[in-house]
């Protein structure tokens, strides 16, 4: 990873800072923004959201593509390998944009050499939830539990290698517990056992397991960030829990083929960064948990994917986790 950063900051330099004046109109014809999950989940749920605003910014209209498959590489691929315009730009998530590196044998891009970084658009935390009928209210109770039956407690995921795995594995690490990992094809599957008692806890997103918190289907043990969350301001954070450092936040962020000219990429990154100011969808996106970071430029979003590569490398390497 440490011969990756001056990668990235040669593939950040192609995105100087420009005045407004610089900045260069889009050609008249919509921008696509792909999405390399299947429709209906999280990240699709935000990429619409933020495609519909973001019309009155560009002047043009932004349509959505779903690209699903091989945890996000199929969609990340396409984008990599589209011609370097500004008119077609990756949502993409920690899966295709750092984890995927480590995870995968081969995923047909490079997330650093592939792209130019965009706007990070926000961080969604994982929340640690359990079955209700698991009798513990705080993650030192459930670890306490853990402990005192060793390899019975299961939690779901997503798949290996995912966030909602990974959460587990750091989970384990720092905490000194045998929790059991099951993995799912999909959160959907895994949320519905958990639900149904199969499986005792999971490490899911926020948006997912809102409503079933508050329906007291699940129980909340702790917000798996490194601070609250505004969503949920009266549940601790894992890491005040007494796990320290423990943050396992997904992030969002566009990014567009490398090569792509400073100027396009300044004229996304301000037309991005106003409509995420606009007050209607900042708070649609703090209602969904989703946590919005000050205005971001497409060096500080390089600078930020590589730190996130490194982080989560040091996990799937932890996990054994191995993908083709």
């Amino acid at each position: 990873m440490r011969r990756l950063a001056p990668l990235f900051l040669a593939c950040c330099a192609v995105a100087p800072a420009l005045p407004a004046h610089a900045a260069e109109a889009l050609p008249e014809k919509p921008v696509t923004l792909v999405v390399p999950f299947p429709p209906g989940g999280p990240t699709d749920a935000m990429a619409r959201t933020l495609a519909a605003e973001i019309k009155e910014q560009l002047g043009q209209p932004m349509i959505v593509e779903n690209r699903a498959g091989a945890g996000g590489n199929i969609g990340a691929a396409f984008v990599a390998r589209a011609p370097a315009d500004g008119q077609t730009l990756l949502f993409g998530t920690s899966g295709p944009l750092a984890i995927n590196a480590t995870l995968y044998r081969r995923i047909g891009y490079h997330p650093v050499k592939s792209f130019a970084p965009v706007i990070l658009v926000g961080q969604l935390p994982n929340i640690l939830v359990v079955h209700p009928a698991l009798p513990v209210r705080n993650v030192q109770e459930l670890i306490a539990h853990a402990k005192a039956h060793p390899g019975a407690l299961s939690y779901a995921s997503s798949g290996n290698g995912a966030s909602s795995h990974l959460a587990g594995v750091l989970f384990n690490t720092l905490a000194g517990t045998r929790l059991q990992h099951v993995p799912y094809k999909g959160t959907g599957p895994a949320l519905n056992d958990l639900l149904g008692g199969q499986v005792s806890m999971g490490f899911t997103d926020l948006l997912t397991a809102l409503p079933h918190v508050k329906a007291g289907r699940l129980r909340a043990l702790g917000i798996a960030s490194a601070a609250r969350s505004p969503a949920l301001p009266e549940l601790p954070s894992i890491a005040e829990q007494g796990l320290e450092g423990y943050d396992v936040s997904v992030f969002f962020g566009i990014v567009a083929p490398a090569g792509t000219p400073a100027q396009r990429l300044h004229t996304l990154n301000r037309a991005f960064a106003e409509a995420l100011a606009a007050p209607r969808l900042r708070q649609q996106f703090a209602a969904q948990g989703l946590e919005l970071p000050p205005t971001t430029t497409p060096e500080q979003f390089g600078a930020f994917i590589l730190a996130q590569m490194r982080t989560w490398a040091t996990l799937v390497q932890q996990s054994g986790a191995q993908l083709d």
